[in-house]
């Protein structure tokens, strides 16, 4: 026996087709989404109201929101610089955190241990330097799309900047994660040596996931600030 699918909502299609179509912070797209479904849902309700089927007051309360790509093209510049925050503000947090540890495994450095270990700690001390550049961006962009964005436009490469400064900052915290590994292994500092491995590790799957977000969300078209 076949039975008949009930007819799809248009303004939850309206809603999910936009949701879909939005790139950025979870917390941030979600909010968006729901002004939009509250607004369209009030607009649909006061024209049931005035006595339209739902399927018509529907259609004309999306008519005038306008289309889905046209509000993703004047909001996802919205998301774009809310992704560059989240990844600038990863960095920001993580990063003082990893080059104090470093720090710790450098001044810990016993002439004694083996060549190896100790090419290994040097290496992760100078990867410290990539990670602290990182971070200084990181701080300029948190300046420059939070206070400073009211007096000043936000650049249009800021985005994909700050997204290829987490991206070489994780990749420099993932082979730091081998080096002190295999410092831990070989050396006598281990303790020291695995527990800065463990938060380079952390610190890099923290900052790779929204340094990918953020290069997505650079990469797509922006409407006018």
């Amino acid at each position: 026996m076949s039975t008949v699918s009930p007819q799809s909502d248009p303004v939850e299609d309206y809603v999910a087709s936009l949701a879909a179509a939005l790139h950025g912070p979870a917390r941030a797209k979600d909010r968006m989404v729901a002004e939009v479904r509250e607004g369209l849902t009030d607009a649909v309700s006061e024209r049931t109201r005035a006595g339209l089927t739902y399927q018509r007051a529907a259609d004309q309360a999306m008519r005038e929101f306008g289309t889905t790509d046209e509000l993703v093209v004047s909001w996802q510049r919205e998301l774009t610089i809310a992704q560059a925050r989240h990844t600038a503000r990863a960095v920001a947090l993580t990063i003082p955190f990893v080059i104090a540890c470093w720090y710790l495994v450098r001044q810990a450095g016993d002439e004694g241990t083996w060549q190896l270990p100790r090419t290994a700690q040097l290496l992760a001390v100078h990867l410290a330097g990539v990670s602290a550049a990182a971070a200084l961006l990181a701080a300029v962009t948190l300046a420059a799309t939070g206070t400073l964005a009211r007096w000043l436009p936000t650049p249009d490469r800021l985005p994909l900047t700050v997204a290829w400064a987490g991206t070489t900052a994780s990749v420099s915290m993932a082979v730091a994660t081998l080096a002190l590994a295999i410092a831990a292994a070989l050396g006598t500092n281990w303790l020291l040596l695995a527990f800065a491995g463990a938060l380079a590790a952390t610190s890099h799957g923290l900052i790779a996931s929204s340094a990918r977000s953020c290069r997505r969300c650079a990469r797509l078209p922006l409407g006018e600030p």
